[in-house]
């Protein structure tokens, strides 16, 4: 049996377009992932943090993840999005993605409880280790304290990797916080480090990281594709700046709105702009707001 590779590259958490009664469109949604692989992405997140994924159901999350994979979308660029706070759900979500044959899940900590200690967290991520029991499992650990308010932290990455170095492979590092990348790029090299904000993708690049998994992949992945393919050239520092630009531009935005305004812009298709509560839509003139502070209006 082969293990899955070690993944890199441009990965987008890939926005969930609903329907009216709120409902995920999977039609559209496979369009939409498709066209991201199309436009430079080396691989997905389906159910990350822009995909909304904490406001489905695992039921939902599956029969997502398996129509896409159904519509010919290779689960080889698939990392989905599978860490929840109840074990069991992290389990079933984690083995379902496995048996599909994704390269690797993106494995939140379990959230609810604070100021847990790094053994409780460490038990909880090996139980699952543990209960999956298959050797293709490749976790990619997922680090984001401005919204879990529960991180991984030097030492358990350390330990988790030490007790289970072929399944831990990787981590994003949504803290926004350079200092804590940095310290994990320099004291795991080899690590599949992606960052989770793509202000630092040239950084992470430089330092040997595996790229950037990020929700501006989502309306820019060829800007982002051009600065991964190119970040050793005299004018990498050039591309990064067109990177931020954007990411300039939606600051002060709630980014999932304004993300999901901007497809509905380009595929001229209003019902993109639906969230699911507790996310409120932009209305009109917040998204007119947007598209000009993006340059977008005069799109064709």
């Amino acid at each position: 049996m082969t293990a899955p590779s070690i993944l890199r590259g441009v990965f987008a958490p890939t926005l969930t377009p609903l329907k009216e009664d709120l409902s995920p469109d999977a039609d559209r949604w496979i369009a939409h992932c498709k066209r991201l692989l199309d436009d430079g992405c080396h691989g997905l997140v389906p159910f990350g943090t822009t995909s909304e994924a904490n406001s489905f159901g695992v039921e939902e999350r599956m029969d997502m993840l398996e129509m896409l994979v159904d519509a010919g979308v290779s689960p080889g660029r698939l990392m989905p999005g599978t860490g929840l706070c109840a074990l069991p759900e992290t389990v079933r979500l984690t083995s379902h993605a496995v048996e599909l044959g994704c390269a690797g899940v993106l494995m939140l900590p379990p959230f609810y409880y604070k100021d847990v200690s790094d053994e409780g967290l460490f038990c909880s991520i090996a139980e699952v280790i543990e209960r999956v029991g298959d050797e293709r499992l490749r976790i990619y650990l997922y680090h984001i304290p401005p919204i879990a308010q529960v991180g991984y932290s030097i030492g358990l990455i350390e330990r988790l990797v030490s007790a289970y170095p072929d399944v831990v492979v990787g981590i994003k590092d949504s803290s926004g916080d350079w200092n804590n990348l940095h310290n994990i790029l320099t004291n795991f090299p080899g690590f599949a480090t992606f960052t989770g904000s793509e202000r630092f993708l040239l950084q992470t690049l430089r330092l040997g990281g595996a790229g950037t998994i990020t929700a501006m992949a989502n309306v820019v992945p060829r800007t982002l594709r051009q600065l991964y393919d190119n970040w050793e050239s005299e004018n990498a520092q050039a591309l990064q700046a067109d990177v931020d630009r954007f990411r300039e531009a939606l600051a002060g935005y709630s980014p999932i709105p304004a993300l999901k305004t901007i497809v509905a812009f380009r595929q001229s298709d209003p019902g993109w702009r639906t969230v699911r509560p507790p996310l409120v839509e932009f209305d009109d003139e917040q998204s007119q707001d947007v598209l000009e502070k993006c340059g977008l209006c005069g799109e064709s």
